[in-house]
This record gives C-alpha cells, sequence and structure tokens, in this order.
C-alpha cells in the first residue's frame, strides 16, 4: 500500500516538469555552433562557479548520504559526518594544488593525465578498471539504495523504481556536461529544501512541538552516546570509523583519491577556467559543511524517536525479516512522518539527489570510454559527432548494465540489514591508495616511471585484498594494542578498513620509490607535468573562504569530539 497522497505526487511531477523544461532550455539555448565532444562532455567554458559547486554536491549527495549515510548516523552517530566535514577541508586541498595542475596541463579526464604523465599503457589499464569501477561499485549502488528508499516511500516495486530511475538519469545525461551542471542546480535546491524539512519535522516531534532548538537539545541529552565525533577503542563502531585515523590517517586517502583524481568528481571543474573552478569547489566546500545537517541528524533523530519508542516510528518498520534493525530504512521511515504536499517536495529532494548522482556518473562513464578506450583504440580518425553519438550509447549501455547487476546482486550486497554506505566506502578503499599513490607522486616528484604507477595501480589492489582477508590466516591480536585491530563479532581481531588504507597507500608509495629511483639509475626517461610556484597563488576571497570552513572544521571537532 502506498504511502503517498496524490497531492504528493503532483508535487513530485512539478519537480519532473521544470527540470526537464529547464533542461531542455539549456541544451537548446547554450547549444553553440561547435558543439563538439568538449563541449558535450565537459561543457567547456560554459559552467559558472555556482553551477560548478552545485553539480558537485548534486552528482555526491546521493542514495549512499540520503540512504546510506542517515542509516550510519542511525546505528554509528554523528561520527559518520567525519566523511562530509573532512571532505570539505579536501575540496580546499583539492582546489588549490590539484586543480592548477590539471588545468595547467590541459587534461580533460583522468585517463589523459595518466597517459601524459606515464604511458599509454598505464591510462588504458586504468581506464578500464575505471569503467568497472563506476558501473559495478558505483552506479549500481546508487541505483539500488535509491530504488530500496524510493520503494519504501511510494510502495511501488523495487525493480520498477530501479529502471524509472535509470530512465529519468538517461534522460537527463544524454544533453552533456552542460544540461547535467545547469539542471543540477535545480537539484541542489530541492535536496537541500527537502532535507531541511525532514529535519525540521523530526527535531520538531522529539521536541513535542516546541521547536527545533529544543528538539537538538533533547537529542542531545536522550541520544549523547550518538554525538561523538572521534571513537574510542573499545567502542563497538570502531571497525567503521578507527578513532583518529578519521583526522590524520586514511580519511585523507579516501577524501583526496574521491575528490582530486576522479573522473566522476573532476569533470565538473575541468572546463573551467582556474578562479572559476576554484571557486565552484570553495563553494561546494561549503554546501558540504551543510550535509550532516540534512542526512546524518535525521538518522540520529530516528534512533532517539524508536529508542524513546515515542510512537511517531514503529521499531518494527526498522526490522529485517530476521528481526535485525536495518539502518537503510531509517530516511525512508523519517519520511512516512511529513505532512502531504511536504511528503512529495521530501520525495522529489531524495530522486533529485539519486538522478543527479546517477546522470554525473554515466556522464563520466561515457567520457571515458569515449575519449580514452574508443577513440584510442578502436577509431583513431572518429570525428566529433561520432565521438558524441558514441558517448550517447555508452550511456544507455552502462545504465542497462547497472540495471541489470542491481536486479541480480543488489539485495546480496546492500540488503536488509546492511549499511550501504559502508559498503560502497570499504570496496572503493581497495582501490584507492594505489590510484591516489600514483597521481600524488605523478603531480610532484618527476623522477616516478610509469612502471612505478603500475605496481601501485595493480600491487595496491593486491595489498587491499591481503589486508582484507589476512585475519582468517593471521592472528592480529598484537595489533589491538595500537589500535590497528580491532576484534570483530566473532573475536577475530581485524584490520579497520580506514587503517588498510593508509598501511596500502605507504606501501605503494615505497614501492614507487623504491621502482622509479632504480630505473632512474638505468636511465629511464620520465615526463614530468608543467609546474610552477605561481599556480598554487589563491585569491584573497579564496583564502577567506578556506579559513572559515577549516575554522569551522575544527570548533565542530573541539565541541563534539
Amino acid at each position: 500500500m502506498t504511502s503517498l497522497h496524490h497531492y504528493d505526487y503532483i508535487v513530485f511531477f512539478v519537480y519532473f516538469i521544470i527540470v526537464s523544461s529547464y533542461g531542455f532550455w539549456v541544451y537548446y539555448s547554450k547549444k553553440s555552433a561547435s558543439s563538439g565532444s568538449k563541449d558535450y562532455f565537459l561543457a567547456e567554458g560554459s559552467l559558472t562557479w555556482w553551477a560548478i559547486g552545485a553539480s558537485l554536491i548534486a552528482s555526491n549527495i546521493s542514495a549512499e548520504q540520503m540512504i546510506g549515510m542517515s542509516g550510519s548516523g542511525f546505528k554509528l552517530g554523528l561520527a559518520i559526518s567525519a566523511y562530509e566535514w573532512m571532505a570539505s577541508a579536501t575540496l580546499i586541498v583539492v582546489a588549490v594544488f590539484f586543480m592548477p595542475v590539471y588545468l595547467k596541463n590541459k587534461i580533460a579526464t583522468m585517463p589523459q593525465f595518466l597517459s601524459q604523465r606515464y604511458n599509454e599503457k598505464v591510462a588504458m589499464i586504468m581506464a578500464v578498471f575505471w569503467l568497472m569501477l563506476y558501473i559495478i561499485v558505483n552506479l549500481m549502488s546508487i541505483l539500488y539504495l535509491g530504488a530500496l528508499a524510493i520503494s519504501g516511500i511510494s510502495g511501488l516495486s523495487i525493480g520498477f523504481c530501479i529502471m524509472a530511475l535509470a530512465v529519468f538519469a538517461v534522460f537527463i545525461t544524454l544533453g552533456g556536461m552542460k544540461v547535467i551542471g545547469y539542471t543540477d542546480v535545480i537539484q541542489v535546491f530541492f535536496l537541500i529544501l527537502g532535507g531541511l524539512v525532514a529535519t525540521y519535522i523530526a527535531l520538531n516531534i522529539i521536541s513535542g512541538g516546541e521547536g527545533i532548538i529544543k528538539g537538538f537539545a533533547v537529542l542531545r541529552t536522550g541520544a549523547s552516546e550518538h554525538f561523538h565525533l572521534i571513537f574510542k577503542k573499545d567502542n563497538p563502531n570502531y571497525m567503521d570509523l578507527p578513532g583518529i585515523s578519521v583526522l590524520i590517517g586514511g580519511m585523507w586517502i579516501a577524501n583526496l583519491s574521491y575528490w582530486g583524481c576522479n573522473q566522476y568528481i573532476t569533470q565538473r571543474a575541468l572546463g573551467a577556467s582556474l578562479p572559476v573552478a576554484r571557486a565552484g569547489l570553495l563553494f561546494a566546500a561549503f554546501l558540504k559543511m551543510l550535509m550532516p545537517v540534512i542526512v546524518v541528524i535525521p538518522g540520529i533523530a530516528v534512533y532517539y524517536i524508536v529508542k524513546e519508542n515515542m510512537g511517531a516510528i514503529q521499531g518494527a518498520s526498522l526490522l529485517t525479516s530476521s528481526g535485525v534493525q536495518d539502518p537503510n530504512k531509517a530516511y525512508p521511515a523519517l519520511l512516512g512522518l511529513l505532512p502531504i504536499g511536504l511528503k512529495g517536495l521530501s520525495f522529489a529532494a531524495l530522486t533529485a539527489a539519486i538522478v543527479a548522482s546517477l546522470a554525473g556518473k554515466a556522464n563520466s562513464i561515457a567520457t571515458i570510454f569515449t575519449l580514452d578506450i574508443y577513440k584510442k583504440a578502436f577509431n583513431i580518425d572518429a570525428g566529433e559527432k561520432r565521438l558524441v553519438n558514441v558517448g550517447k550509447i555508452s550511456v544507455v549501455v552502462a545504465m542497462v548494465l547497472a540495471v541489470i547487476l542491481s536486479l541480480i546482486i543488489g539485495d546480496a550486497l546492500m540488503g536488509e540489514g546492511k549499511q550501504g554506505f559502508q559498503y560502497i566506502q570499504e570496496y572503493t578503499g581497495f582501490v584507492s591508495p594505489g590510484i591516489f599513490a600514483m597521481f600524488i607522486l605523478g603531480f610532484f616528484w618527476k623522477k616516478a616511471t610509469s612502471n612505478a604507477a603500475l605496481f601501485a595501480t595493480i600491487g595496491g589492489f593486491i595489498f587491499s585484498v591481503v589486508f582484507k582477508f589476512l585475519p582468517g590466516w593471521v592472528d592480529l591480536s598484537f595489533l589491538n594494542t595500537y589500535g590497528w585491530a580491532v576484534a570483530n563479532s566473532s573475536g577475530v581481531f581485524e584490520i579497520p578498513f580506514m587503517d588498510r588504507m593508509l598501511m596500502v597507500f605507504a606501501l605503494c608509495v615505497s614501492g614507487m620509490y623504491i621502482i622509479s629511483m632504480v630505473e632512474h639509475k638505468k636511465g629511464v626517461v620520465t615526463h614530468g607535468l608543467e609546474i610552477d610556484a605561481s599556480m598554487f597563488k589563491v585569491k584573497t576571497s579564496f583564502a577567506v573562504g578556506a579559513v572559515i570552513i577549516l575554522c569551522t572544521i575544527v570548533a565542530l571537532y573541539t565541541a563534539f569530539w
């Protein structure tokens, strides 16, 4: 039985019409005479700073945050906000140090960077690798978790929701990055408005109708165990967020790899000038600071409502078929409390987040396949029109594959009782350390060789797999003293995946250094990038904004340590 009133569906369809109409207007009004592949994939020179920032957030905040991170807020508490607040700091680093390198060297795709800095072999291997990662992990997880949420709110079948989301996302993506970038501004508006409404309703319920300030005070007191940003070693959730590592350890590897070495993210800024790109990234950093209010606090609120048996949300609605609490049901349960009309608005916000992320991911898949695989391996002489058409076809193919995977294995990987957000983070973390090592040394160390890059790529993945399964072969209890291994529910000592990433990164950097030095002595020539110190100077306005964000992060960690 559906939980949406027909007025809610009206609100949702109004949203659909607004986004679609605006997308058509952008496509036709901003269509240039030279609408080639770079215009289609990168919207070269077309996106403003606010469009870049909004598009970054709209593409990043999807089902994995709205559903997965809210579920982690329900289970872990405010500590999961580290992914958002540390991402704000990371965006500043990327804007200052990474973006100048990309733009100065006219980088359009991440494989192009690898080809220019190392060689074609490294670039092609990583292009194929990224395509597999984007489709199998990212696109599939966004589709499945999004459909799970929409199904829970609307009463429609998960299969139907998966296919409907895919069709809507393809519809947006076929217009190219320009359409995605500008429609994302509307998506972010709905996302933030709907999220804030859901948070307001939850806190107002907790306060007994006396406002959100009192509601937050009651929540912080009544669920005080959920308001620690740094877990101690004896915390049952230490495995997910291993203490101080979220500040000085593996969290940086995850964030810098995602925000700085990821086609899906950097693509938004690669077609802009450096000042515009930096302003867009700074705007995204400010929006990122707001995200825990929209996705984490609601999860904690649902935890408190269920814990106190307030009746607004029945505990049974969060149980799996086996009776275990399912974190992924926290946000849909909260949306069920909204009044008619507002529920439709939040439904539209959730759909906006999912569709924007799907569209951005599909566009990145099309960009990498078309420019780095098709043009280089299959049709070197392909014209601009041909490349755009191949990009559109690859969007459809990628989405069809993601739909099939979601229907077949989505439930097994992210179904009842599992933290969808943590699933994505851990399995992306199998490749992040090697990728980041390859990029960071490629940026700033001219002696790094292509064989060293291959070592980081392949060796990083192998190291990650070994560390993952090492507890089954070796007793790691001796590492517990240092906080590098904790006992799981079965009493087996495991290395938290965030610490695994830091260890693997250190091994990759060490291996790259040794290989590069050996080859350098043998006379191997490397291709350094064009870099000078003046590239990293920033405007005063950017510096002021960056300081505000960093001081806010320090204040938050001081208040909620």
